[in-house]
Protein backbone atom coordinates (compact mmCIF):
# COMPACT_ATOMS: atom_id res chain seq x y z
CA UNK A 1 0.00 0.00 0.00
CA UNK A 2 1.02 3.35 -1.10
CA UNK A 3 2.22 5.71 1.67
CA UNK A 4 -0.06 8.02 3.57
CA UNK A 5 -3.16 5.84 2.21
CA UNK A 6 -6.13 5.51 4.57
CA UNK A 7 -7.70 1.79 4.58
CA UNK A 8 -11.71 1.62 5.75
CA UNK A 9 -13.23 -1.58 6.89
CA UNK A 10 -16.53 -2.61 7.30
CA UNK A 11 -17.65 -3.19 11.13
CA UNK A 12 -20.41 -6.39 10.13
CA UNK A 13 -17.51 -8.60 7.91
CA UNK A 14 -14.06 -6.33 8.06
CA UNK A 15 -14.26 -6.24 5.25
CA UNK A 16 -10.98 -3.58 4.09
CA UNK A 17 -11.77 -1.37 0.88
CA UNK A 18 -9.41 1.85 -0.20
CA UNK A 19 -12.61 4.09 0.26
CA UNK A 20 -16.26 3.86 2.10
CA UNK A 21 -19.08 2.38 0.03
CA UNK A 22 -21.13 -0.66 0.13
CA UNK A 23 -19.23 -3.46 1.40
CA UNK A 24 -19.34 -5.91 -1.11
CA UNK A 25 -19.22 -8.90 1.47
CA UNK A 26 -22.31 -8.46 3.36
CA UNK A 27 -23.82 -5.57 1.35
CA UNK A 28 -24.35 -3.41 4.44
CA UNK A 29 -24.44 0.67 3.40
CA UNK A 30 -22.32 3.73 5.32
CA UNK A 31 -21.03 0.66 7.72
CA UNK A 32 -17.50 1.61 7.37
CA UNK A 33 -14.99 2.99 9.56
CA UNK A 34 -11.56 4.18 9.39
CA UNK A 35 -8.75 2.41 10.48
CA UNK A 36 -5.07 3.69 11.75
CA UNK A 37 -3.19 4.89 8.45
CA UNK A 38 -0.90 1.99 7.05
CA UNK A 39 2.69 2.86 5.30
CA UNK A 40 5.05 1.17 3.46
CA UNK A 41 8.39 0.78 4.70
CA UNK A 42 10.35 -0.93 1.84
CA UNK A 43 10.29 -0.50 -2.26
CA UNK A 44 7.46 -1.19 -3.75
CA UNK A 45 6.75 -4.88 -4.43
CA UNK A 46 9.90 -5.83 -2.38
CA UNK A 47 9.11 -8.60 0.00
CA UNK A 48 10.70 -8.97 3.58
CA UNK A 49 12.45 -11.64 4.24
CA UNK A 50 11.59 -14.39 5.79
CA UNK A 51 12.09 -14.39 9.87
CA UNK A 52 14.36 -16.58 12.17
CA UNK A 53 12.88 -19.84 12.71
CA UNK A 54 10.36 -20.07 10.22
CA UNK A 55 11.92 -22.62 8.02
CA UNK A 56 9.26 -25.32 6.83
CA UNK A 57 9.35 -29.05 8.93
CA UNK A 58 8.03 -32.03 7.41
CA UNK A 59 4.86 -33.28 9.53
CA UNK A 60 6.27 -36.37 10.76
CA UNK A 61 8.99 -34.15 12.40
CA UNK A 62 6.70 -32.00 14.44
CA UNK A 63 6.59 -33.11 18.02
CA UNK A 64 4.05 -32.98 20.39
CA UNK A 65 4.42 -31.54 24.41
CA UNK A 66 3.25 -34.25 26.50
CA UNK A 67 0.79 -32.82 28.76
CA UNK A 68 -1.40 -30.54 26.26
CA UNK A 69 -4.63 -30.33 28.24
CA UNK A 70 -5.51 -29.39 31.75
CA UNK A 71 -8.50 -30.46 33.58
CA UNK A 72 -10.07 -26.96 34.69
CA UNK A 73 -11.68 -28.87 37.45
CA UNK A 74 -15.45 -28.10 36.09
CA UNK A 75 -16.62 -31.07 34.31
CA UNK A 76 -19.14 -29.93 32.03
CA UNK A 77 -16.24 -27.04 31.39
CA UNK A 78 -13.94 -29.49 30.14
CA UNK A 79 -16.62 -31.63 28.15
CA UNK A 80 -17.34 -28.76 26.24
CA UNK A 81 -13.47 -27.98 25.78
CA UNK A 82 -12.86 -31.53 24.44
CA UNK A 83 -11.22 -32.83 27.38
CA UNK A 84 -9.62 -29.66 29.32
CA UNK A 85 -8.30 -26.55 28.07
CA UNK A 86 -4.83 -26.82 25.49
CA UNK A 87 -1.85 -25.16 26.33
CA UNK A 88 -1.41 -21.64 24.57
CA UNK A 89 -4.97 -21.52 23.16
CA UNK A 90 -7.35 -19.00 22.92
CA UNK A 91 -10.89 -19.28 23.99
CA UNK A 92 -13.49 -16.51 23.43
CA UNK A 93 -16.50 -17.23 25.79
CA UNK A 94 -20.34 -14.99 25.11
CA UNK A 95 -23.24 -14.81 26.52
CA UNK A 96 -26.20 -12.17 27.16
CA UNK A 97 -25.50 -9.65 30.44
CA UNK A 98 -25.96 -11.24 33.67
CA UNK A 99 -25.98 -15.19 32.80
CA UNK A 100 -23.56 -16.03 34.29
CA UNK A 101 -20.20 -15.59 32.31
CA UNK A 102 -17.95 -13.72 34.98
CA UNK A 103 -19.41 -16.53 37.29
CA UNK A 104 -18.45 -19.54 35.20
CA UNK A 105 -14.83 -18.16 34.39
CA UNK A 106 -14.04 -17.03 37.87
CA UNK A 107 -15.22 -20.26 39.25
CA UNK A 108 -13.01 -22.15 36.95
CA UNK A 109 -10.20 -19.97 37.59
CA UNK A 110 -10.21 -20.87 41.34
CA UNK A 111 -10.23 -24.22 40.22
CA UNK A 112 -7.59 -24.32 37.90
CA UNK A 113 -5.65 -22.12 40.10
CA UNK A 114 -5.32 -25.55 42.12
CA UNK A 115 -4.21 -27.63 39.57
CA UNK A 116 -1.92 -25.26 37.28
CA UNK A 117 -0.77 -22.28 39.34
CA UNK A 118 -0.43 -19.00 39.09
CA UNK A 119 -3.20 -18.08 37.04
CA UNK A 120 -4.14 -14.09 36.56
CA UNK A 121 -7.99 -13.17 36.20
CA UNK A 122 -7.81 -9.29 34.52
CA UNK A 123 -11.03 -7.36 35.42
CA UNK A 124 -11.60 -4.60 33.10
CA UNK A 125 -15.28 -3.97 34.36
CA UNK A 126 -14.98 -4.75 37.89
CA UNK A 127 -12.37 -3.68 41.03
CA UNK A 128 -10.51 -6.13 42.64
CA UNK A 129 -12.35 -5.82 45.72
CA UNK A 130 -15.60 -6.46 43.90
CA UNK A 131 -14.28 -9.84 42.56
CA UNK A 132 -12.70 -10.56 46.29
CA UNK A 133 -16.76 -9.78 47.41
CA UNK A 134 -18.12 -12.53 44.99
CA UNK A 135 -15.15 -15.42 45.69
CA UNK A 136 -16.67 -14.16 49.57
CA UNK A 137 -19.85 -15.53 48.33
CA UNK A 138 -18.64 -18.17 46.32
CA UNK A 139 -16.48 -19.77 49.30
CA UNK A 140 -13.68 -20.00 47.50
CA UNK A 141 -10.21 -18.38 47.61
CA UNK A 142 -7.38 -20.28 45.60
CA UNK A 143 -3.76 -19.05 46.63
CA UNK A 144 -2.56 -19.26 43.35
CA UNK A 145 -5.24 -17.19 42.20
CA UNK A 146 -3.54 -13.28 41.35
CA UNK A 147 -6.11 -10.57 40.77
CA UNK A 148 -5.77 -8.00 38.54
CA UNK A 149 -7.99 -4.53 37.84
CA UNK A 150 -6.83 -3.43 34.42
CA UNK A 151 -7.72 -2.13 30.76
CA UNK A 152 -4.53 -1.12 29.73
CA UNK A 153 -3.04 -3.80 26.86
CA UNK A 154 -0.04 -2.81 27.62
CA UNK A 155 -0.43 -3.07 31.30
CA UNK A 156 -1.69 -6.93 30.87
CA UNK A 157 1.47 -8.20 28.66
CA UNK A 158 3.69 -6.46 31.20
CA UNK A 159 2.13 -8.22 34.22
CA UNK A 160 2.07 -11.57 32.09
CA UNK A 161 5.99 -11.05 31.41
CA UNK A 162 6.59 -10.90 35.16
CA UNK A 163 3.97 -13.44 36.92
CA UNK A 164 4.22 -16.13 33.79
CA UNK A 165 0.98 -17.29 34.33
CA UNK A 166 -0.36 -20.69 33.22
CA UNK A 167 -3.83 -19.35 32.82
CA UNK A 168 -4.50 -15.90 31.77
CA UNK A 169 -8.58 -14.85 31.69
CA UNK A 170 -9.50 -11.31 30.74
CA UNK A 171 -12.95 -10.34 31.30
CA UNK A 172 -14.19 -8.38 28.94
CA UNK A 173 -12.08 -7.84 25.77
CA UNK A 174 -14.64 -4.91 25.47
CA UNK A 175 -13.15 -3.22 28.00
CA UNK A 176 -9.27 -3.64 27.09
CA UNK A 177 -8.23 -1.05 24.73
CA UNK A 178 -4.39 0.16 23.30
CA UNK A 179 -3.39 3.61 23.81
CA UNK A 180 -1.63 4.00 20.20
CA UNK A 181 -5.07 3.32 18.61
CA UNK A 182 -7.24 6.63 19.24
CA UNK A 183 -10.42 5.05 18.97
CA UNK A 184 -12.53 4.52 22.26
CA UNK A 185 -12.50 1.04 24.36
CA UNK A 186 -15.08 -1.45 22.41
CA UNK A 187 -14.88 0.05 19.16
CA UNK A 188 -13.69 -2.15 15.89
CA UNK A 189 -10.22 -1.61 15.74
CA UNK A 190 -9.72 -2.01 19.15
CA UNK A 191 -11.64 -5.15 19.72
CA UNK A 192 -9.78 -6.03 16.87
CA UNK A 193 -6.28 -5.00 17.63
CA UNK A 194 -6.34 -6.26 21.08
CA UNK A 195 -7.74 -9.96 20.28
CA UNK A 196 -4.72 -10.13 17.75
CA UNK A 197 -2.15 -9.05 20.54
CA UNK A 198 -3.59 -11.58 23.13
CA UNK A 199 -3.48 -14.19 20.22
CA UNK A 200 -0.03 -13.65 19.41
CA UNK A 201 0.85 -13.40 23.35
CA UNK A 202 -0.93 -17.08 24.04
CA UNK A 203 1.21 -18.90 21.26
CA UNK A 204 4.59 -17.07 21.89
CA UNK A 205 4.13 -17.70 25.60
CA UNK A 206 2.39 -20.92 25.58
CA UNK A 207 -0.64 -19.16 28.12
CA UNK A 208 -4.15 -20.61 28.18
CA UNK A 209 -5.86 -17.48 27.35
CA UNK A 210 -9.86 -17.33 27.86
CA UNK A 211 -11.86 -13.72 26.92
CA UNK A 212 -15.08 -13.15 28.02
CA UNK A 213 -17.00 -11.21 25.10
CA UNK A 214 -20.46 -9.12 25.30
CA UNK A 215 -23.11 -9.98 22.38
CA UNK A 216 -25.73 -8.10 20.26
CA UNK A 217 -29.14 -7.82 20.52
CA UNK A 218 -29.27 -10.37 17.85
CA UNK A 219 -27.20 -12.46 20.26
CA UNK A 220 -24.04 -12.31 18.14
CA UNK A 221 -20.81 -11.52 19.63
CA UNK A 222 -20.42 -7.85 19.79
CA UNK A 223 -17.14 -6.32 17.96
CA UNK A 224 -15.65 -7.80 14.25
CA UNK A 225 -16.82 -11.07 13.24
CA UNK A 226 -12.67 -11.59 12.70
CA UNK A 227 -12.45 -12.04 16.33
CA UNK A 228 -14.14 -15.40 16.34
CA UNK A 229 -11.77 -16.55 13.36
CA UNK A 230 -8.85 -15.27 15.74
CA UNK A 231 -9.55 -17.47 18.47
CA UNK A 232 -9.07 -21.70 18.77
CA UNK A 233 -12.65 -21.93 20.64
CA UNK A 234 -15.92 -19.85 20.64
CA UNK A 235 -18.24 -20.88 23.31
CA UNK A 236 -21.69 -19.45 23.74
CA UNK A 237 -23.01 -19.52 27.57
CA UNK A 238 -27.38 -19.60 27.02
CA UNK A 239 -29.95 -18.88 29.02
CA UNK A 240 -32.88 -16.85 30.38
CA UNK A 241 -32.90 -15.27 33.15
CA UNK A 242 -36.25 -16.25 34.50
CA UNK A 243 -34.50 -20.04 34.26
CA UNK A 244 -32.23 -21.92 36.84
CA UNK A 245 -30.47 -23.74 33.98
CA UNK A 246 -27.31 -22.56 31.37
CA UNK A 247 -26.25 -24.40 28.87
CA UNK A 248 -22.72 -23.69 27.05
CA UNK A 249 -22.40 -24.22 23.38
CA UNK A 250 -19.59 -24.66 21.32
CA UNK A 251 -19.55 -23.10 17.97
CA UNK A 252 -16.01 -23.26 17.18
CA UNK A 253 -13.08 -26.06 18.52
CA UNK A 254 -10.31 -26.59 16.93
CA UNK A 255 -9.15 -29.25 19.60
CA UNK A 256 -12.43 -31.02 20.18
CA UNK A 257 -16.48 -31.13 18.45
CA UNK A 258 -18.40 -28.43 18.03
CA UNK A 259 -21.56 -30.96 19.48
CA UNK A 260 -20.98 -31.57 23.03
CA UNK A 261 -23.01 -28.96 25.29
CA UNK A 262 -22.52 -28.25 29.42
CA UNK A 263 -25.20 -28.00 31.60
CA UNK A 264 -25.17 -25.67 34.90
CA UNK A 265 -27.61 -24.59 37.34
CA UNK A 266 -27.73 -21.54 38.84
CA UNK A 267 -27.47 -21.04 42.72
CA UNK A 268 -26.64 -19.26 45.88
CA UNK A 269 -23.12 -20.77 45.77
CA UNK A 270 -22.65 -20.00 41.99
CA UNK A 271 -22.48 -22.43 38.87
CA UNK A 272 -23.18 -26.40 39.69
CA UNK A 273 -22.96 -28.84 37.08
CA UNK A 274 -25.71 -30.96 36.28
CA UNK A 275 -24.78 -34.38 35.79
CA UNK A 276 -28.48 -35.51 34.65
CA UNK A 277 -29.80 -32.56 32.45
CA UNK A 278 -32.69 -35.04 31.51
CA UNK A 279 -34.02 -35.54 35.03
CA UNK A 280 -33.46 -31.68 35.36
CA UNK A 281 -35.47 -30.61 32.12
CA UNK A 282 -38.52 -33.40 33.13
CA UNK A 283 -38.46 -32.70 36.69
CA UNK A 284 -41.94 -30.62 36.56
CA UNK A 285 -43.39 -32.60 33.54
CA UNK A 286 -47.31 -32.68 33.98
CA UNK A 287 -48.61 -36.05 33.63
CA UNK A 288 -52.10 -36.57 31.07
CA UNK A 289 -51.58 -33.65 29.26
CA UNK A 290 -52.76 -33.03 25.73
CA UNK A 291 -50.11 -31.80 23.58
CA UNK A 292 -47.11 -32.97 25.95
CA UNK A 293 -44.76 -35.35 24.61
CA UNK A 294 -41.00 -36.54 25.52
CA UNK A 295 -38.48 -36.68 23.28
CA UNK A 296 -34.96 -37.74 22.74
CA UNK A 297 -32.18 -35.14 21.29
CA UNK A 298 -28.27 -36.38 20.91
CA UNK A 299 -25.91 -33.27 21.97
CA UNK A 300 -22.72 -34.80 20.71
CA UNK A 301 -22.39 -37.70 22.74
CA UNK A 302 -25.25 -36.75 25.58
CA UNK A 303 -28.70 -37.81 25.24
CA UNK A 304 -31.11 -35.21 26.72
CA UNK A 305 -34.53 -35.61 27.74
CA UNK A 306 -36.96 -32.65 26.66
CA UNK A 307 -40.20 -32.46 27.01
CA UNK A 308 -42.17 -31.39 23.70
CA UNK A 309 -45.41 -29.06 24.26
CA UNK A 310 -47.58 -28.09 21.75
CA UNK A 311 -50.98 -26.13 21.80
CA UNK A 312 -53.39 -25.98 18.95
CA UNK A 313 -56.27 -23.36 19.54
CA UNK A 314 -58.68 -21.48 17.06
CA UNK A 315 -57.64 -18.75 15.61
CA UNK A 316 -59.41 -15.35 16.48
CA UNK A 317 -57.80 -14.05 13.51
CA UNK A 318 -57.94 -14.20 9.88
CA UNK A 319 -54.36 -15.22 9.73
CA UNK A 320 -53.73 -18.04 12.52
CA UNK A 321 -50.50 -17.37 14.34
CA UNK A 322 -46.88 -19.76 14.82
CA UNK A 323 -45.19 -19.10 18.03
CA UNK A 324 -42.49 -21.40 18.67
CA UNK A 325 -39.70 -21.24 21.68
CA UNK A 326 -36.72 -23.74 21.31
CA UNK A 327 -36.69 -25.08 18.28
CA UNK A 328 -36.57 -23.88 14.73
CA UNK A 329 -39.14 -21.93 13.42
CA UNK A 330 -38.97 -22.69 9.62
CA UNK A 331 -39.14 -26.46 10.43
CA UNK A 332 -41.69 -26.20 12.75
CA UNK A 333 -43.83 -24.88 10.07
CA UNK A 334 -42.67 -27.01 7.37
CA UNK A 335 -43.58 -30.22 9.54
CA UNK A 336 -47.29 -28.58 10.49
CA UNK A 337 -47.92 -28.45 6.62
CA UNK A 338 -46.99 -32.01 6.37
CA UNK A 339 -49.45 -32.79 9.51
CA UNK A 340 -51.75 -31.04 7.89
CA UNK A 341 -51.49 -32.40 4.44
CA UNK A 342 -50.56 -36.39 5.00
CA UNK A 343 -53.72 -36.28 7.72
CA UNK A 344 -56.02 -33.87 6.67
CA UNK A 345 -56.06 -31.69 10.33
CA UNK A 346 -57.14 -28.14 9.27
CA UNK A 347 -54.29 -26.33 10.82
CA UNK A 348 -54.92 -23.39 8.15
CA UNK A 349 -57.45 -22.12 10.96
CA UNK A 350 -55.53 -22.91 14.30
CA UNK A 351 -52.84 -20.87 16.26
CA UNK A 352 -50.27 -23.19 16.72
CA UNK A 353 -47.78 -22.67 20.08
CA UNK A 354 -44.92 -24.95 20.38
CA UNK A 355 -42.05 -24.76 23.39
CA UNK A 356 -39.55 -27.01 25.40
CA UNK A 357 -40.19 -26.45 28.39
CA UNK A 358 -37.52 -25.66 31.19
CA UNK A 359 -35.77 -23.04 28.15
CA UNK A 360 -34.36 -26.20 26.52
CA UNK A 361 -33.93 -26.16 22.74
CA UNK A 362 -33.75 -28.68 20.24
CA UNK A 363 -31.91 -28.28 16.87
CA UNK A 364 -31.95 -31.70 15.64
CA UNK A 365 -34.29 -33.37 13.24
CA UNK A 366 -35.19 -36.37 15.49
CA UNK A 367 -37.72 -34.11 17.29
CA UNK A 368 -39.68 -33.79 14.29
CA UNK A 369 -42.02 -37.14 15.25
CA UNK A 370 -42.56 -35.64 18.24
CA UNK A 371 -43.67 -32.15 17.24
CA UNK A 372 -46.07 -33.95 14.96
CA UNK A 373 -47.32 -36.27 17.69
CA UNK A 374 -47.69 -33.26 20.34
CA UNK A 375 -49.80 -31.03 17.67
CA UNK A 376 -52.10 -33.80 17.13
CA UNK A 377 -52.18 -34.81 20.26
CA UNK A 378 -53.76 -31.59 21.42
CA UNK A 379 -56.12 -31.33 18.94
CA UNK A 380 -57.58 -34.13 19.06
CA UNK A 381 -57.23 -33.78 22.90
CA UNK A 382 -56.04 -36.74 23.45
CA UNK A 383 -53.09 -37.27 26.04
CA UNK A 384 -49.95 -39.46 24.98
CA UNK A 385 -48.86 -42.19 27.51
CA UNK A 386 -46.34 -40.88 30.07
CA UNK A 387 -43.74 -43.36 29.86
CA UNK A 388 -42.68 -43.04 26.31
CA UNK A 389 -40.50 -41.42 24.39
CA UNK A 390 -40.69 -40.87 20.83
CA UNK A 391 -38.05 -39.42 18.13
CA UNK A 392 -37.62 -40.12 14.13
CA UNK A 393 -37.37 -37.56 11.70
CA UNK A 394 -40.19 -37.08 9.52
CA UNK A 395 -40.01 -35.95 5.54
CA UNK A 396 -41.96 -34.35 3.49
CA UNK A 397 -44.06 -37.73 2.32
CA UNK A 398 -44.90 -37.95 5.56
CA UNK A 399 -42.38 -40.65 6.12
CA UNK A 400 -40.38 -41.61 9.78
CA UNK A 401 -36.27 -41.94 8.30
CA UNK A 402 -33.95 -43.82 11.10
CA UNK A 403 -32.06 -41.40 13.04
CA UNK A 404 -28.75 -42.14 14.57
CA UNK A 405 -27.61 -43.17 18.70
CA UNK A 406 -30.68 -45.18 18.78
CA UNK A 407 -29.07 -47.05 21.59
CA UNK A 408 -27.86 -44.09 23.33
CA UNK A 409 -30.96 -42.65 23.62
CA UNK A 410 -32.76 -45.88 24.98
CA UNK A 411 -30.48 -46.07 27.22
CA UNK A 412 -31.10 -42.85 28.69
CA UNK A 413 -34.99 -43.16 28.57
CA UNK A 414 -34.41 -46.62 30.23
CA UNK A 415 -32.44 -45.36 33.03
CA UNK A 416 -35.05 -41.78 33.45
CA UNK A 417 -37.78 -45.02 34.00
CA UNK A 418 -39.27 -44.72 31.12
CA UNK A 419 -41.35 -48.20 29.66
CA UNK A 420 -41.31 -47.88 25.90
CA UNK A 421 -40.23 -45.51 22.65
CA UNK A 422 -41.67 -45.01 19.53
CA UNK A 423 -38.89 -44.64 16.96
CA UNK A 424 -38.12 -45.37 13.33
CA UNK A 425 -38.85 -48.98 11.42
CA UNK A 426 -35.52 -48.66 9.91
CA UNK A 427 -33.67 -48.31 13.18
CA UNK A 428 -34.56 -51.83 14.40
CA UNK A 429 -33.26 -54.82 13.55
CA UNK A 430 -33.61 -58.06 15.35
CA UNK A 431 -29.95 -58.83 15.93
CA UNK A 432 -29.65 -55.84 18.24
CA UNK A 433 -30.82 -55.78 21.98
CA UNK A 434 -32.22 -52.53 23.08
CA UNK A 435 -32.48 -51.85 26.67
CA UNK A 436 -36.56 -51.25 26.53
CA UNK A 437 -39.55 -51.78 24.44
CA UNK A 438 -39.09 -49.95 21.32
CA UNK A 439 -41.97 -49.94 18.43
CA UNK A 440 -41.10 -48.83 15.05
CA UNK A 441 -43.11 -46.76 12.63
CA UNK A 442 -42.62 -45.98 9.31
CA UNK A 443 -45.06 -43.17 9.02
CA UNK A 444 -46.89 -40.33 10.52
CA UNK A 445 -50.11 -41.82 9.50
CA UNK A 446 -48.86 -45.32 11.79
CA UNK A 447 -47.03 -43.00 14.62
CA UNK A 448 -50.11 -41.23 15.16
CA UNK A 449 -52.69 -44.58 14.57
CA UNK A 450 -50.71 -46.17 17.23
CA UNK A 451 -50.29 -43.39 19.83
CA UNK A 452 -53.74 -41.64 19.63
CA UNK A 453 -56.24 -43.55 18.00
CA UNK A 454 -58.42 -43.14 14.98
Amino acid sequence: MARGSSVYRCQECGFAAPKPGTCPDCTRQGNYVPLVEERQTGARGARAPAPPGSTPVPLAQVGLEGGERTLTGIGELDRVLGGGVVRGSLVLIGGDPGVGKSTMMFQASCALADVSPPVLYVSGEESAAQVKLRADRLGISPSGLYLLAETNLEGIEAHVGSLKPQVLVVDSIQTVYLPDLESAPGSVSQVRECGGRLMLLAKRTGVATFLVGHVTKEGALAGPRVLEHLVDTVLYFEGERHHTYRVLRAVKNRFGSTNEIGVFEMTERGLAEVKNPSGFFLSERPRGAPGSVVVSSLEGTRPLLLELQALVSPANFGTPRRTVLGMDYNRVCLLLAVLEKRMGFPLQTRDVFVNVAGGGRVVEPAADLGLIVAAASSYMDRPVKGDLVIFGEVGLAGEVRAVTGLETRLREAAALGFAGAVVPRNNLSDQVRLPLDAQGVASIEEAIETLLGT
